[in-house]
């Protein structure tokens, strides 16, 4: 018997041979998993009919997500590779050589990168995404977030009907405003306005409180994105310094006392780039600044079920009067979800509402529904406490292999997704952050370097480094020895 016949049988009586999968190698192990089976249907070790092993038992014999699997079987389905029986799994479905490319072309890679390069957000490059914002899909609790879905699709029939809630699906805002009273304070359902993420959330509450020309507050260093968006609605971005220690309060009282801002967006838990939290001490000085000066305090509170019971929360503080918290659930489950969230007084959510309504009307139910059973089930608390082990693990070793090649961290992180490090000096004078992410783009890494984060001239180059690709990569550390 050949070895083609032989694999044939061997897959047809159940033993699923185990993929050469190289955790190591550019491209993703979707990509990697499509090529594989794609050269096994091309040389007829697959043939046309062969029931494949179902996602679970794919995932287990491999080492791998069920997030992986499904993406890679829809990804075959897609190909004209795999055909699914309602019921009954996936089969094989032709074995032409000319459909099946015996590799899936990659997107292509810029050559130079910014704050807002898709490849950053997208989550489909071949790069390694040290720079991204978003974790594997394995460090999710996939299984939970699988169900929610699956549930979320089997939406009544008279809910396909018109466009949803304006404020959002009312039952998870029910659910937020019970965990909001039992965690930090009390608020009503109707003082919640879902959106598509936090980023939607920012630029409804920019909308809603500014007009070209005020003044913005924001953390210097701070999110990228929202800077970006401060100037495209004509408003003056001011950087706040912010360190290991906190914000800098003599600056800002200074600023706001010329500068009569509107607003500050701030990072009270989890801060990003740093992971450093304010004191309960220095958010009750924050608050003081804000009132004296007469400005709204929003609060990116996206990180706060990865932050510690008790930590500071303005929102809390203030009893939502001069304070709007904005949420998510990107960091928790899966950022594809897209539902973030706007807590505010009950004069100030009509105002929010209408421009919602104006730029987008409502959001997607479906994704609301899909986190609502997310987050209502039982093992979601334990699923976000995993996380956060595994986070913090993952912040340790990263740390560690940073200094093994003299990066040293700006701030110790006390939680959270990311450490930010550099080097005191420049390898070479004329270098910055961004001469050396784009030479990190062309050696297949995804860097986001300081110049991103920051409104201000930095004396040193550092980078933020997201903790689930950076701690055990060999590719991240022969790059950044062979620049310093």
């Amino acid at each position: 018997m050949d070895q083609t016949a032989a694999k044939t049988d061997e897959i047809a009586s159940g033993n699923w041979p185990v993929l050469a999968i190289d955790r190591n190698k550019r491209g993703s192990l979707v990509d990697q998993i499509v090529a594989a089976i794609a050269r096994m249907v091309n040389r007829r070790e697959l043939r046309i009919g062969t029931k494949m092993p179902s996602v679970r038992q794919f995932a287990k014999s491999n080492g791998v997500s069920t997030f992986t699997v499904v993406e890679s079987y829809d990804r075959l389905l897609t190909l004209g590779l795999l055909s699914s029986r309602r019921g009954s799994g996936f089969f094989v479905a032709r074995n032409d050589p000319l459909v099946a490319p015996q590799q899936p072309p990659f997107p292509a890679t810029p050559t130079a990168i910014d704050a807002l390069t898709p490849e950053l957000y997208s989550g489909v490059s071949d790069a390694l995404p040290v720079g991204a914002g978003w974790l594997p899909p394995e460090w999710y609790g996939e299984t939970t977030i699988l169900d929610a879905v699956r549930h979320a699709m089997r939406v009544p029939a008279n809910r396909l009907r018109g466009y949803g809630h304006p404020l959002g699906f009312p039952t998870l805002r029910q659910h937020m405003a019970a965990s909001l009273a039992e965690d930090l304070f009390a608020a009503e359902p109707d003082q919640i306005l879902l959106t598509h993420g936090a980023t939607h959330a920012f630029d409804l509450i920019l909308r809603t409180l500014t007009k070209p020309g005020d003044t913005v507050f924001v953390e210097d260093p701070g999110y990228s994105n929202l800077h970006s968006l401060i100037r495209h609605h004509g408003c003056i971005a001011v950087g706040i310094p912010r360190g290991e220690a906190g914000l800098d309060f003599e600056f800002l009282a200074a600023q706001a006392a010329v500068a009569q801002p509107k607003l500050m967006f701030v990072n009270t838990v989890l801060q990003n780039p740093l992971g450093t939290s304010l004191s309960q001490a220095q958010a009750h000085r924050l608050l003081g600044v804000a009132e004296q000066f007469d400005f709204w305090l929003v609060e990116d509170d996206i990180y706060r079920e990865l932050a510690l019971r008790g930590d500071a929360s303005l929102a809390a503080m203030d009893g939502l009067r001069r304070v709007i918290r904005v949420g998510s659930f990107s960091k928790t489950l899966s950022p594809v979800l897209r539902v973030g969230s706007i807590c505010a007084s009950t004069s100030l959510i009509p105002e929010l509402l209408r421009v919602k309504m104006l730029t987008g009307l409502t959001t997607s139910e479906i994704n609301e529904r899909a986190v609502y059973h997310a987050i209502s089930a039982r093992p979601y608390r334990r699923m976000v406490e995993r996380l956060a082990a595994q986070l913090e693990a993952g912040r340790e070793r990263t740390i560690e292999r940073l200094r093994e090649v003299g990066m040293a961290p700006l701030a110790k992180p006390r939680g959270g997704m990311f450490v930010s490090a550099g080097w005191p000096q420049p390898p070479t004078p004329d270098w910055n952050g961004k001469i050396i992410a784009d030479l990190a783009l062309k050696s297949g890494i995804l860097l986001a370097p300081n110049e991103f984060f920051m409104l201000r001239p930095s004396s040193s180059i550092w980078f933020r480094f997201n903790v689930a690709y950076a701690a055990d990569t060999p590719l991240l550390s022969q790059f950044l020895k062979s620049i310093h």
